[in-house]
């Protein structure tokens, strides 16, 4: 089992990361105190495996005292076994004080008359050996929402940039809309329609005679040749911006035939690069 405890300045990205992680697949919660630590790792160890990976949200608001248990918690943790490593998120004060003024949110540690500066400087000093003792320190001064994603995927989601990304090549019709959620989207009706040859007329691109059929011209192996290329070149463009998953839309007239074929095609060939793809063929049983 292994636990991550997230801590770090208000305001420096704690629970961007706790998000983040969650997507990579750590099981997260928010606000742990340090005395129920210990208790939740018993709980977790006990799971047959359902929290192997959890993160742990610790903060100020557990209390200015809480810190000094929460190192002397992790000792323990280790002492038995457990893998437990510490992740310290902080920024620079002028970056914490926009982003507080932007959410218009209250520092935790403001008081009466204090300004947000004021508390930024006392938080640092009140962590500052949580800080020391940290397996690892992200500084998100300069560092928007996909780069700190992309830099925990780097530390502790899988190591290639494939690993990193999930797609869905989904299928559709013209004539009932674009789909919402796609990314990327290919119109493919330059090429010569199944639904004109009497035998095809009635069967989609999932039966190998239409497959075939729209495969058979040059002018689709040359459009496969070339979309191949620029996906290959893309994809690793985009997990490197921190994007987990990208849709793909393919579309034809109807979504029965064209579509259907080129995007089981792409599928499969992601597949085969080493991405996880998924078909949705949206429109198929329309019509």
């Amino acid at each position: 089992m292994e636990i991550l405890v997230i801590s770090g300045l208000s305001g420096a990205g704690k629970s961007c990361a706790a998000s983040c992680l969650e997507d990579i697949g750590y099981y997260t919660v928010d606000n742990m105190p340090a005395a129920i630590i210990p208790k939740f790792a018993e709980f977790s160890a006990e799971s047959d495996g359902r929290y192997d990976r959890v993160a742990l949200v610790n903060d100020i608001r557990g209390g200015v005292d809480s810190f000094h248990e929460l190192l002397e918690v992790i000792d323990r943790l280790r002492e038995g076994g457990t893998v437990c490593r510490l992740l310290y998120l902080e920024a620079d004060t002028q970056s914490i004080i926009k982003r507080y003024k932007e959410t218009r949110r209250r520092h935790p540690l403001m008081e009466s008359g204090a300004t947000i500066e004021d508390a930024v400087k006392r938080e640092t000093e009140l962590l500052r050996p949580l800080r020391e003792h940290a397996d690892f320190v992200i500084d998100t001064t300069l560092m928007p929402a996909a780069k700190l994603r992309n830099e925990l995927y780097g530390l502790f989601g899988d190591k290639s940039a494939r690993g990193k990304l999930s797609v869905n090549v989904v299928s559709f019709g013209f004539k009932y809309g674009i789909p919402l959620e796609a990314d990327l989207v290919f119109d493919v009706r330059f090429l010569p329609n199944p639904f004109y040859v009497p035998e095809l007329k009635h069967k989609t691109g999932m039966d190998s005679e239409v497959y075939d059929y729209v495969f058979s011209f040059p002018q689709t192996k040359t459009f496969i040749d070339k979309l191949e290329g620029m996906l290959s070149f893309l994809l690793p463009l985009y997990a490197e911006e921190g994007k987990s998953t990208l849709v793909i839309a393919v579309g034809c007239t109807g979504g029965h035939h064209r579509s259907v074929s080129v995007a089981r095609c792409i599928a499969s060939y992601l597949t085969a690069l080493g991405y996880p793809a998924f078909e949705n063929h949206r429109d198929i049983t329309r019509g």
